[in-house]
Parts: C-alpha cells; structure tokens; sequence
C-alpha cells in the first residue's frame, strides 16, 4: 500500500488557523466516514482497513502539527495572571460600590434643591441620638481586645569563652569515655550535616573535659542569660523594673526551687503585686506559648507591662550511647531573649510591633506525637531527651493543623476560594489532585520559623513554598548560635532588623514547634521602619551574612 504521509501531513509553518482548520475537518471526514462505512459497505473488509490507515495516520499528523503547550504555570503570565486574579477578588467590594455610589451621587443632586426645605431639626431628638452613639462608642471600646504592643527585645550573645567548635564538642564526648567510638562517629555525621558553624556557644561547664556541671552550674548560668538579657532590654526600654506587671518566664529543662521566675523577682526587687508564671517542660515553642499567656493577661490587667523571658539549660549533656538521645548534644546551644510587652496605648508610637494573632495548636492526643520527643532513662540509667525519626512528619501533620486555624485569620479571600475549591474537587468529587497549599507570602513579609534543625527548615520550607530569601533568617540563625530552643524565633527577627528588611506594615509570622507535640504561631505588625542602629547580637557581623552553608560540611573543612 502506498504511503499515505504527503496526503494529510500538515506543515508548522502554516498559521495556527489553517491548523486548526485542517483538523476540524478532517474530524468531520472521520465521523461522516465512521457512519457511512459502518451502513454501506461492511462486508469490504479491504476497504475498511484502508480508510482505518489513513484515519490513523491523520491523527498522528495533527498531533504533530499541533503547536506545543507552553508551561503555563511557569510562564510570567500565569504570573501575571495570578496576581490579577488576587487584585481583582480581594477588590471586589470595592469595585461593585463604584456603581451605587455612582447613583447616590446622581439622587443626590437631584433632590439637593428640595432637601434643606424639608429639613427639621428636632433638638431633643438629636440629643438622644448623639448619646446614643456616644454609648454605643464606648461599649465597643470596652469590649474589644485590648492592643498589645512589642515595646522592644533582647537577645543573649554570650561571651566568647562560650564559643564552642564543632571539633571541641566531639572531642569533650570522646574523652569522657562512656561513648563508643562507634557512636562518636555518629555524632560526627550528624554534626557535619546539622547546618550548625564553628561559631556557636556552650556553657563553660561543658568545656571541660570530663564535663562538669550540676545544680550550682546550671544556676549559675542561667542567671547570666537571664540577667544579661534584661538588662539589655531594661537599658533599651527605659522602663524601671518596678513597673513591670507581669513576668513570664519558661525553661524546659532546669527547674529548681525557688523557680527561675523567683529569681528575676529577688534580683530585680520586683513589686510584691507582680503576677508571675513559670513555665516547664513545655520545649521549644514555650516562647511562643509564653507570649499568648502574657497577651491573655494584659487583657485582664490594664495599663501594664510584661516581662517574658525564654531560655533554655544546655548544662545536662548525654554521655550514653542510645543514638536517639544524642541528637540533643549536636544541636542544642545556649541562648535567651527578653520580651517587653505594653497594652498602653500611650506606647504605640515607640513599640517596634504590635501583635495581631497568636494560634496554639496541641496534637499530644495522638500517641505518636506524644512521644517523638520524649525525657527518658537509657540502659544505663541517663537521663536525656530523645528525638524518634517521626518527628519530621509530626512537625509536618502539626503544622498542617495549625495553618488550618491561621488560614481563615490572615489569607486573603482570594486564596481561601482556590483552597476551598482544592477541597470540594478532592473531597465531593474524588479528584485525584494535590491540596492547594495557600501562598503565605501574600499575607507575610517575613517568616521566623524555629531552628530546630536543617531536616525541620527543609521541611517548613517545602509545607509553604518559601523561597531561599524568606528561609535566610532561619538558616543563619542556625548555622551561627545553632538550636536555642524557645528564643530562636527571636534570633531571627534580630537578623532581620539589623539586615534592615523590616518597613512599617510588615507582617512577621513566627511558628514554634514543641514538645508534647506543639505547633505554635505569632503574627506581628511593624509600627514603623526598623532602623538597624540599636544593640543586636548580629550588629557588629551582619555584613558577613549570609554565607553558603553545605549540605554536608566535613569536619577537616568547618571554618
């Protein structure tokens, strides 16, 4: 049989329209030919496989000339699209009251002559009318939440007798002896794949080799941490310690008696009214957590100030040999942060943020992420807390259920339909699609996401599509003072503002992850420019930042 390819085939150079032209009719051809071959000649069997060749060879063709479709997603005007699509939702109470705004100007002006005339003025009428409005004015003002205010904070740089290499740390768990060598090559691995640098800090109690520490130690450092924060943060504020209401403080580990928060209350000479909260066990998103406490209290005490500290004991090191407990030792760093918070409204005008949401999200109904981080006794009956290898899809179910609760408070309603539509087409009609993950970055500016570790960073990022920009605070917060528990969040906002990325409207979203297991949220507001002049633990290197930060970093080569 001859070839029939010259026949049908059709040319890219044509236009599309000729294309198109081609292929309708040639669709035609084959539908009329389908029904008249299958009537009139059904016993040619020849015949009906001529016709069947060239029908297939036409449909390769047309396949063919078919122009490509472009990768629209990845197009700038699916781009372009998008953002459209966004303007013209979050906008559509705007635009549809053009019109009647538009006709009332138009009654308006027809029926000005005759408005004056008709006009009355009844005086005790207005009176009623004008207290009535000033009643219902101050009803609402009393009821609503009161606003609070980030006066200002602070973050501990420790002294640089602190500073910690990598190579230090394993040689201190080396030479204690209780750690098999197997297991020192394990820390290793997981040290050379942390994202931590040569920079970060530990207590001097754990430079000595073999470690020394206990409850005089631990205190003891603790009260540098603690006081030298605030008395930064007192220095910066000028607020005198006696005018501090409130005073929250959390620390997982280290709970002696008197507590942490009796402590600042000796050493500060704080007023006897003073309303005190001491927080533990609650792990790395206790910061946040003591953030929501002092709002809620600032909506029953009025004109106060709160005081939150977060900081955390790195002096109870794991000398054992279960692999899951000794995970801590190669992330956790010392560190701490002091958080002034004002419901004054006479300090608006000097408070950097104004706190708009916070979300508390508790999963620890679920076995699983009950125990992915867990204080426990080994073998040989040490005590340390141990990490299970769920805790990245619990951080991630965790997460997931949090935005859930955020989503409806801060998105758009544009990205709340797309999420909606996602839903209904999985769920009611069993499309096989992926959830619509709604883009944060339409709402927030900058993200603080607690530096647990690389494996939680890489996870968060890829839960919320952010970019290599968004991820830098976090990431350089890492690799510079490593895993300081509740008072990372707060490290990273610090290398924002001395970056000097933060203008007034920005909106900040800090999550913390804990123990138990906890997904924690606080959105804040900036109430003016930052400017980068003031004491921050990055000041005096931020220019060197940021800096390329391996996936693996072998020993030999860390800086």
């Amino acid at each position: 049989m001859e070839d029939l390819t010259p026949l049908v085939r059709v040319s890219y150079e044509q236009p599309i329209f000729v294309v198109l032209l081609v292929e309708v009719t040639l669709r035609i051809i084959f539908q009329l030919t389908d029904w008249s071959l299958g009537r009139r000649i059904k016993g040619n069997g020849s015949l009906l496989r001529y016709m069947a060749e060239i029908k297939d060879v036409c449909n390769v063709h047309i396949a063919q000339c078919r122009p490509p479709v472009p990768a629209f997603r990845s197009s700038v005007w699916f781009k372009y699209a998008k953002v459209g699509y966004h303007y013209l939702i979050s906008n559509t109470m705007c635009l549809l009251i053009v019109p009647f705004i538009g006709a009332a100007l138009v009654q308006f002006d027809e029926h000005r002559t005759n408005m004056w005339d008709n006009l009355r003025f009844d005086i005790l009428t207005g009176v009623l009318s004008f207290s009535l409005s000033v009643l219902l004015a101050m009803a609402y003002n009393m009821s609503r939440p009161r606003a609070v205010y980030l006066v200002n904070f602070s973050c501990y740089r420790p002294d640089p007798a602190w500073k910690c290499t990598k190579e230090m740390l394993l040689e201190t768990c080396k030479q204690s002896c209780s750690i098999s060598e197997e297991n020192i090559g394990f820390m290793r691995r997981i040290l050379e794949r942390s994202g931590l640098g040569q920079d970060t800090y530990l207590p001097k109690a754990l430079h000595r080799i073999p470690p020394n520490y206990g409850i005089a130690e631990n205190r003891n450092d603790a009260q540098v941490i603690i006081f030298g924060t605030i008395d930064e943060l007192l220095a910066k504020t000028r607020v005198e310690a006696r005018d501090i209401g409130i005073l929250v403080v959390n620390c997982s580990v280290f709970n002696p008696t008197p507590s942490l928060s009796a402590m600042i209350v000796n050493h500060y000479k704080l007023r006897g009214s003073v309303v005190c909260y001491n927080l533990s066990g609650m792990g790395c998103s206790a910061g946040l957590i003591s953030i929501d406490l002092a709002k809620r209290l600032l909506q029953v005490h009025s004109n106060s100030y709160a005081l939150v500290v977060s900081m955390e004991s790195i002096n109870t090191s794991y000398l054992g040999n279960e692999r899951s407990m000794l995970i801590s030792n190669s992330l956790f760093r010392a560190g701490g942060t002091a958080i002034l918070l004002s419901n004054r409204s006479s300090d608006r005008r000097r408070s950097k943020y104004q706190l708009i949401h916070t979300i508390r999200t508790h999963t620890g109904s679920d076995d699983r992420s009950y125990k992915c981080v867990f204080q426990r006794e080994d073998d040989s009956k040490r005590t340390s807390i141990a990490l299970s290898k769920e805790l990245m899809a619990v951080a991630g179910e965790a997460l997931k259920a949090n935005i859930t609760t955020l989503g409806p408070l801060v998105l758009p309603i544009s990205e709340q339909l797309l999420f909606l539509a996602s839903f209904i087409a999985r769920k009611v009609f069993k499309m096989n699609t992926k959830a619509y993950i709604p883009d944060f970055k339409l709402v927030f500016e900058h993200f603080c996401i607690h530096a647990g570790g690389r494996a939680v960073l890489d996870e968060v990022e890829q839960n919320l599509k952010l970019t290599e920009w968004h991820m830098e605070p976090s990431r350089m917060t890492l690799y510079r003072f490593g895993n300081t528990s509740s008072s990372s969040p707060w490290y990273e906002l610090a290398y924002s503002e001395a970056k000097g990325r933060i203008r007034k409207g920005d909106r900040i979203w800090q999550i913390g992850f804990g123990s138990g297991f906890k997904c924690n949220s606080a959105v804040w507001k900036a109430l003016g420019n930052i400017i980068p002049a003031e004491k921050n633990p990055w000041m005096d290197e931020i220019s060197g930042f940021p800096v390329h930060v391996p996936k693996i970093a072998s020993m030999s080569e860390s800086k």
